[in-house]
């Protein structure tokens, strides 16, 4: 029999690179499924965590910061952004506390002539204080008068109860588009990859973390372990030399980091071989985009 007080919806988080989309995604699903770094342009795909309740399902949905592309990659990067504005029953549209509100901040003025509910959300409030928050949200209200302005820390998990129970009195009445036990939609071998990636994100400077695709070609669960098998793919000869390291030292490094974190997310031993491989200048290559599972 349905249930005809159950309650479920797209929830869309969208902002500029960097105003902690990705941690506020991680502390509303209770998990960690977008991988977090301190550099832009660390969320290349939309991710989506499920949050199933009795009488509610709750489909977030982590997007790519919303920035001017200069390569095929981010043009990707961008629609998955502007996909998030025409299927979402609910925006929260993510800023931090000591970015100055302004009528140029991208897709505001789609935002203010969709009939989808936002919350505006102010994140990093535990590095302002109290005057500049009224102040900063006063200036959102004339800016985006119809917006529910929530101040949070999505790092110090503060405030987010009230942003969660204003998330579920705008979401929409209808049954579970996902089974109840489902966390994402994306598979186990795409999340082993954001792993790894994350830790060439926070291992190596300049360009190299901006210039490589991780690739998992093997994924084979066991009885008390998995298997993974992974292909990093850079854009020059160069990139490799600095990926790898004088014998081997950095991605030996990089790869213990990340096999202890993939431990954690599978909660299983696992076995993990790195391999670095040249594909010249894939980030404008709509081939290579596309078998990168880009669109």
């Amino acid at each position: 029999m349905e249930n005809t007080d159950h309650k479920a919806g797209f929830v869309n988080i969208i902002g500029k690179p960097n105003v902690g989309k990705s941690t506020l995604m991680n502390a509303l699903v209770g998990e960690k499924l977008s991988i977090i770094t301190s550099k832009a342009q660390t969320t290349r795909h939309r991710i989506q965590g499920i949050v199933n309740g009795e009488d509610f399902q709750i489909v977030y949905s982590d997007t790519p910061g919303i920035l001017l592309p200069g390569y095929k990659l981010q043009e990707n990067m961008l629609k998955a952004s502007r996909s998030a504005l025409s299927d979402a029953d609910i925006l929260l549209y993510v800023t931090e506390a000591d970015d100055e509100p302004s009528e140029e901040y991208p897709f505001l003025e789609k935002i203010k002539n969709s009939k989808i509910p936002v919350l505006l959300v102010i994140n990093k409030i535990d590095l302002s204080n109290q005057e500049k928050l009224e102040e900063l949200s006063g200036k959102w209200e004339e800016i985006l008068p119809e917006a529910r302005i929530i101040p949070v820390s999505a790092l110090e998990k503060f405030n987010m109860d009230v942003l969660f129970k204003f998330i579920l009195e705008f979401l929409p009445k209808g049954e579970a588009f996902y089974p109840k036990d489902e966390l994402s939609d994306k598979s186990e071998r795409f999340f082993a990859g954001e792993i790894i990636r994350e830790k060439i994100l926070l291992n190596y400077q300049q360009e190299i973390p901006y210039s490589v695709e991780v690739e998992i070609q093997e994924f084979l669960e066991e009885k008390k372990l998995i298997r993974i098998e992974a292909v990093i793919y850079v854009e020059r000869d160069s990139q490799k030399g600095i990926l790898i390291g004088k014998s081997g030292s950095a991605l030996k490094s990089t790869g213990t980091e990340a096999r202890k974190e993939l431990e954690i997310f599978f909660d299983m031993k696992v076995f993990l071989s790195l391999f670095v491989k040249v594909k010249k200048d894939w980030r404008n290559n709509d081939r290579q985009l596309k078998a990168f599972g880009y669109r």
